[in-house]
Parts: C-alpha cells; sequence; structure tokens
C-alpha cells in the first residue's frame, strides 16, 4: 500500500469461511489506542438454543451495546433472516454519530443488502459526506457490487490487521505523507 489511502472508503476483501470481524475487532483496538474517535458495528453470532441458524447481533464498537439484526424464522426456513428494521435502528443511530463527529467509521459488512441498494448504504454516504473515512469488510461475492457503488472511489485491502490499520491510521490523519511534513 502508498503511504497515502487512494480513497476514504476501503473494503477488507474476504472469502466466507474467512472470520473478518476478529480483523475488524483488532484493528478498532488499535486505532483506539492511537486516539482515535471511531464509531461503527461489527458482527457477532450465537447459536440458536434450537438449533437453528445462529443469531446474529451488530455490536457497537463504541459502547459495546448489542442489538439482534436476526429473525427466528424457524428450522425450515428458506428466506433472509436479516430484521430490516432492526438494521434500520442501527443505521438511523450510526448516522446521527457520523454527524456528532467521528474520525473513522467502521461497518460490519458491504453485503447483500448493501448490493441491493439498502443496508449500510446511507451511512456509507453521510460517513463520506462528512469526510469520516470508512472500513468495511465485502465478501467476494459482493465485490462487484462494491466496486460499481464506490464508482471506482474505494481502496480493496487484504484480510489482515495491518493494513487495516495502516489504512485507518492514514485515512484519519493520525500518519501523515513524509512529504507534507517537510
Amino acid at each position: 500500500m502508498s503511504a497515502v489511502p487512494s480513497h476514504m472508503l476501503a473494503a477488507i476483501r474476504f472469502a466466507p469461511e474467512f472470520h473478518v470481524d476478529a480483523v475488524l475487532d483488532e484493528t478498532v483496538q488499535s486505532l483506539r489506542g492511537d486516539g482515535l474517535r471511531i464509531a461503527g458495528v461489527v458482527q457477532r453470532e450465537k447459536p440458536e438454543s434450537n438449533g437453528c441458524c445462529p443469531i446474529t447481533f451488530l455490536e457497537d464498537v463504541a459502547t459495546g451495546r448489542r442489538l439482534r439484526i436476526s429473525q427466528a424464522l424457524g428450522s425450515g426456513s428458506r428466506g433472509c433472516r436479516l430484521d430490516p428494521q432492526a438494521l434500520a435502528d442501527v443505521c438511523g443511530t450510526l448516522i446521527a454519530t457520523v454527524e456528532s463527529g467521528v474520525d473513522l467509521l467502521v461497518l460490519n459488512r458491504f453485503g447483500k443488502g448493501e448490493a441491493d441498494g439498502h443496508g449500510f448504504r446511507s451511512v456509507i454516504e453521510k460517513a463520506l459526506d462528512h469526510g469520516v473515512p470508512v472500513l468495511t469488510a465485502v465478501r467476494d461475492t459482493y465485490l462487484t457490487d462494491f466496486g460499481t457503488f464506490a464508482g471506482g472511489m474505494a481502496d480493496t485491502l487484504p484480510p489482515r490487521a495491518d493494513a487495516a490499520i495502516e489504512w485507518g491510521r492514514i485515512a484519519a490523519g493520525v500518519v501523515h505523507d513524509q512529504d507534507s511534513a517537510a
């Protein structure tokens, strides 16, 4: 990666079996240690007691508060388990947080909802409008959709915390280009 990120939006590219939330966790902890004000959510899952699909939560990286975003549809269900109202509530909270001032926004995924024009798209747009860098993760399945959404204005990062941390430090202004310091 160059000394200066190309864009204020970046996605960690990962394969479906890769646990990208561990990379996001390490990135948030490191950047918070640098004194950055970080907003956003990471994904957590808990096994369902009835043996069905796991319960999915979004955890606020600033407060640790968890909000369930999956619906209990039953063991035979084949439909999307995402609770759109719960996700809309998270988006509203994140937009308000971005408007109050943060250094970096971290979002657990750019996935199907975002590819379909929903999900975190409005949060990403609001953050970028306010000059707040956005770090997210995208499975290979949605990489083309992410590229279309970003219009060539995003960086794609490998699934490693060191790369995400470096991008975050530079994008949020913690690390300055050596030429600009002269």
